[in-house]
């Protein structure tokens, strides 16, 4: 049985939503997939944001999203939009609304769209526990219609797009009590504004189901389509979106996995990026992912799937047995590819984070320690650590004189004379592969598969592969390969944070081989080895670093956000498998933070309040106080270790 949420598991398909007009740039159907962005300027500052749009608009971006908090910045939305037209730009421009119905109901008149987020348009959130009867939740939805009502009548008579945007991290006390901080209380809390939507005959609605998290955030927006399909409701386009993704690698890899995995399924219509960085950066990449897509229309057929065990709107890791220390438990596993360096010396390591200390003659390793290293038939010549292990081409394995310590790699099954006694990787194309295989993996126990794709679509390629290993109960591990030329960093990161990302969110991947097809430098090395742990920390499948959940600057931010979740990230990123969230304003606070260990939250201009979990522990604390004082909360709670070389 296949629950539907795409077109097809093993063919490109995009999902045809329902067009919607955007001013003049019309969203879903037949449309291209749009990028978007959102200013971080004061709305109150008209120039500022007027000169940020048009730096936006130039940068790709097709629809400008700006804040409007209150009746004030609502009202002054006529200026913005009034001196872009003076200027020739005609872009729609959309209001970001979050608690006050007034706002949106004055800039529904003013703008081509606004975002309201059913969490917070007619609720307040108070972190209650209420149980509700049916008649007493009949009562509250009663409560919304008539608040929400009169916004759905405005945007009737002006013409005015509406996205009912969802966040994970700010569902009402309502909706958590009775669905919980679940993907299912998403998607309801969406539901319950569409339904009014579609009672008053307003079909001009685009959702989103955001989260900072890139497993809830997917397993949403599949369950949403699947649920709007249900009740045969319209197939509204979707904008996609991972909230706080963060700056720098991080973001970008974190929004890939979100983003791109749903993009792989055909799902989306509007992208927008979440960077902590300058909005003009986010639309080119997003333009990234969009455009990848272009490549499916060279793939090649594939075998239906007709049976799939993988439950998309839940998160369940494949059931594989232990080889050595991939599978079942073992977290996923990094395999550096150095097969086409030619020479390997010590210090080459650094970039896999293992680093030798000379004055020592030990080997020091950080949390980005790759597990293993692939030298292909140029092995290495001096001893390893502990904590790396080498891997070899099958002819050169053996003929070696340390054939218990090193491991094999075989492409070439049928000239296989010789296995190691504990492990043996074993290449398979998913495209080209003999059928053969599944009878020698049926009967072999030491074995993990090192699966990868040359076609246009590799991840359904890879993925209808592992569906017949599934259905022939073949429970051996996989590791999943990828190789590239030579992208930009931007674009290393993307191609491969959706390609992985993708099986790895639905539980497909005991380990990741990223590799480049040219002879790759030290600083490339570096990148794929980085960009390998990234991503399997943001599939949530192995945590090895700080996290940081930081919302993009706009202009409600009470601070400058690059500049201090840098410096927060200075002192506390040593601090392996902590999250925390640094949010610019309280919109973005408590709820949005999710799932955050710790946050440190603007309430003020010049103040902090610093958060555990959802729980203010302390309120207006002095900008300069505010690092000093989120590390002693670190500290009270056991979650602090000294950085390498402090002593105290």
């Amino acid at each position: 049985m296949i629950q539907k949420y795409c077109n097809s598991l093993t063919q490109y398909s995009r999902r045809k939503s329902r067009e919607v007009f955007i001013g003049d740039v019309p969203l879903g159907g037949n449309n291209p997939i749009r990028v978007q962005s959102m200013t971080t300027v004061d709305t109150m500052d008209t120039m500022g944001s007027v000169e940020q749009t048009l730096r936006m608009v130039e940068a790709g971006c097709e629809y400008v999203r700006i804040t409007a908090p209150s009746i004030k910045e609502a009202q002054n939305l006529e200026n913005i939009k009034n001196e872009l037209r003076k200027r020739g730009c005609n872009v729609p421009l959309v209001a970001d609304i979050h608690f006050t119905p007034n706002a949106a109901e004055l800039a529904a008149t003013i703008v081509e769209k606004v975002r309201v987020n059913p969490g917070n348009y007619a609720d307040k959130k108070k972190f209650e526990q209420i149980e509700y009867t049916d008649q007493a939740y009949a009562s509250e939805l009663k409560r919304i219609e008539d608040k929400f009502s009169p916004l759905v009548e405005i945007c009737k008579k002006h013409g005015t797009a509406m996205r009912i945007g969802t966040n994970h991290g700010s569902l009402s006390d309502r909706i958590m009590s009775r669905y919980g901080d679940t993907p299912l209380g998403m998607v309801e809390s969406a539901l319950e504004f569409i339904r009014i939507c579609e009672a008053m005959d307003y079909k001009d609605l685009v959702i989103s189901m955001k989260s900072s998290n890139p497993q809830v955030m997917v397993q949403a927006y599949r369950l949403l389509v699947s649920k709007l399909d249900e009740e045969g409701l319209e197939p509204y386009p979707l904008h996609l979106g991972v909230t706080e993704a963060g700056e720098a690698e991080d973001g970008r890899i974190k929004s890939a996995v979100g983003i791109g995995t749903l993009l792989e399924d055909g799902l989306g219509d509007t992208v927008r990026v979440s960077l902590t960085e300058a909005p003009e950066v986010e639309a080119p990449v997003a333009q990234i992912m969009v455009d990848r897509l272009l490549k499916k229309q060279d793939q090649q057929p594939i075998k239906p799937i007709e049976s799939y065990a993988i439950n998309p709107f839940e998160y369940h890791r494949r059931s594989t047995k232990e080889v050595y220390n991939f599978g079942h438990e073992n977290v996923p596993r990094v395999i550096a590819d150095f097969s086409k360096v030619e020479r390997v010396v010590m210090k080459d390591l650094k970039a896999i984070g293992h680093t030798y200390l000379p004055e020592l003659d030990k080997w020091g390793m950080n949390d980005l320690g790759a597990d293993f290293i692939y030298t292909g038939s140029n092995p290495l010549d001096f001893m390893l650590p502990n904590g790396l292990k080498e891997v070899m081409d099958y002819h050169v394995w053996e003929n070696y004189s340390d054939m218990v310590n090193k491991f094999p790699y075989i492409t070439d099954l049928e000239n296989v004379k010789h296995f190691h006694d504990k492990l043996n990787f074993i290449e398979a194309d998913t495209d080209h592969h003999n059928q053969t295989i599944f009878g020698f993996l049926e009967k072999t126990a030491n074995t993990v598969l090192i699966l990868h794709s040359g076609q246009a679509h590799a991840t359904a390629s890879i993925r209808r592969f592992v569906v017949e290993l599934m259905n022939r109960n073949i429970a051996v591990p996989v590791v999943l390969k990828q190789d590239y030329p030579t992208l930009s960093e931007d674009e290393l990161m993307i191609h491969a944070s959706t390609d992985a990302g993708t099986l790895l969110i639905d539980g497909i991947g005991d380990g990741l081989m990223l590799s480049l097809r040219q002879t790759p430098s030290v600083d490339e090395l570096k990148l794929y080895n980085n960009t390998a742990f990234g991503i399997l920390q943001a599939a949530r499948t192995r945590i090895t670093k700080t996290e940081y959940i930081s919302c993009p600057s706009c202009g409600r931010t009470l601070f400058d956000l690059q500049e201090t979740t840098a410096m927060i990230r200075k002192r506390t990123d040593h601090l392996k498998g902590v999250k925390i969230g640094i949010m610019g304003c309280i919109v973005n606070g408590p709820g949005e933070m999710a799932d955050a260990d710790f946050g440190y939250v603007g309430s003020g201009k010049g103040k902090i309040t610093l958060y555990k979990g959802q729980e203010v522990v302390k309120r207006g604390v002095p900008f300069e106080k505010a690092l000093d004082e989120l590390i002693e909360l670190i500290k009270e709670h056991g979650k602090w270790v000294e950085p390498e070389g402090v002593e105290v």
